[in-house]
């Protein structure tokens, strides 16, 4: 769905999806504050899913690929889906209590509370690259806060879409959780739906087509974006000791990530060596990078193309390329595309204009922390940003002198498999936001209740007004 457009979707292709968005509709009206047990329920029920299927994911998200680790599939999608399942049912109960809220003193003795509700129906739809986290990591905020859910997975991932729906058949009854699976025109019918909540993950240009179709039903949207994340080498960091974690954060997945790191700023005395250890370290994790089982495969011939166009336009343009393992003329068996480095960018180049996506990684060297800083906020805020240093003094700099989704300080990608912060982009990055509690806050609806006692004073502020009203009005001006 990545490429293509979300528009004029054929009635037919929205006909099954539609009818089993009322289904749900119909049960959420009949069970509109499921009970803590009920949503307990379920999250175990997801957990025992991806726990017993898990084998058979990674098999299929393999074969989708062409190629990718059973390990990586587990550490970047199973781990993070299971420990975010076990922290929704430690803090249920917690999330689901009414919160106490202040009551101005002049409508004392009654009381304010706020009463967390869940929406209805929730819709997801997810992309290729992580297809189990990003499709079950909205649903379990979804499914702690008592909504039904719908999902439509990737076209691009056909085997693990079809799995997945499989799965969920038969752990959910069909007015509880759904997967809708099919090509775009079914991308573009689903993200139609007068949905109570909708929920994408995928590039910023379809994400604009998304929220378009949804404002059509006045339907809020969580976007997960991405764009180009930084990340920032200071003149105080340890390079050898730094080197592997921006190295893995650029070629898990084989850089397919939404956060991966887009582009290194580096001091410009240090360049040279931060290429050096870059190398060193990338080839010290992958020995090789073509029929390396370890290593992931580019999801598809265009994807693959795509990215070569960005290095072939960059080199058109004079920048210098590092090519970590040369291929010689040999096309990229597999489609496991080797490292490639870029020294000598600049903004004309299409790999500084568009979100890679893969593992090619532009090098920009700068003079002071001002310009590196001046050269990140002169560009759209970034779903993520990184920075690798030991000066104090530098990373406060960096921290209130930028704007990022989220930020890892001397590592990447980590800041998101934290459970007790929020996961979301600002701006062309995205919108909204879930992961634990402000999952669960972002598909409730937080019903703000005033609760007036039998005590109420306020009859004197109530029509036929007497002379007195301006004096009692004065008074009341100060307590409220």
């Amino acid at each position: 769905m990545a490429s293509e457009t979300i528009d004029s979707a054929p009635a037919s292709a929205g006909d099954a999806a539609s009818a089993l968005l009322r289904k749900q509709q119909r049960a959420f009206a009949l069970e509109m504050l499921p009970s803590r047990a009920v949503r307990d329920d379920r999250l175990r029920r997801l957990a025992d899913l991806v726990t017993a299927e898990a084998e058979e994911f990674a098999a299929c998200i393999s074969i989708d690929f062409g190629s990718r680790s059973p390990a990586e599939i587990r550490i970047t999608e199973t781990m993070m889906l299971l420990s975010s399942i076990r922290h929704a049912r430690r803090h249920l109960k917690r999330w689901m209590k009414p919160r106490r809220a202040a009551t101005a003193m002049a409508f004392l003795p009654g009381r304010s509370r706020m009463l967390r509700q869940p929406l209805g129906v929730i819709g997801i739809i997810s992309p290729w690259n992580y297809p189990l986290q990003l499709a079950v990591a909205p649903l379990i905020g979804a499914l702690a806060a008592g909504n039904r859910a719908m999902l439509k997975p990737s076209e691009l991932t056909p085997r693990f879409s079809a799995a997945l729906q499989a799965a969920i058949a038969k752990a959910f009854a069909p007015e509880e959780v759904t997967v809708i699976t099919g090509d775009s025109a079914m991308g573009k019918a689903f993200a139609a739906l007068p949905f109570d909540h909708l929920v994408f993950t995928g590039s910023t240009a379809i994400g604009r087509e998304v929220a378009q179709a949804a404002a059509k039903n006045l339907t809020p949207v969580t976007l997960e974006l991405g764009g180009k994340s930084p990340a920032i080498i200071d003149a105080s960091c340890d390079m050898n000791a730094i080197m592997d974690r921006l190295a893995w954060g650029k070629l898990i997945n084989a850089g397919q990530t939404c956060i991966a790191p887009d582009y290194v700023l580096v001091p410009r005395p240090q360049i040279d060596g931060f290429v050096q250890a870059l190398r060193t370290s990338m080839t010290r994790l992958y020995p090789t990078f073509r029929a390396n089982p370890d290593y992931t495969s580019i999801i598809s011939p265009r994807h693959l193309e795509r990215l070569r166009e960005l290095v072939a336009d960059a080199a058109a343009q004079g920048a210098r390329i590092i090519d970590i393992e040369p291929v010689d003329g040999e096309e990229y068996a597999g489609r496991q595309m080797a490292p490639i480095l870029l020294l000598g960018v600049n903004d004309s180049m299409r790999v500084m204009r568009e979100e890679i996506f893969g593992p090619v990684l532009p090098i920009v060297p700068y003079d002071s922390l001002a310009d590196a800083l001046a050269y990140v906020n002169q560009r759209e805020r970034p779903l993520a940003l990184y920075w690798f240093g030991s000066d104090r003094a530098a990373r406060q700099r960096v921290l209130t002198g930028t704007i990022a989704g989220g930020v890892s300080i001397n590592e990447t990608l980590l800041h998101q498999a934290q459970e007790g912060m929020p996961f979301g982009g600002i701006g062309p990055s995205g919108q909204g936001h879930y992961h634990g509690e402000y999952g669960f806050r972002q598909f409730s609806k937080e019903k703000p209740v005033f609760l007036q006692s039998r005590f109420a004073g306020t009859g004197i502020i109530r029509p036929p007004y007497r002379p007195s009203i301006g004096r009692v009005l004065k008074l009341l001006s100060y307590l409220t």
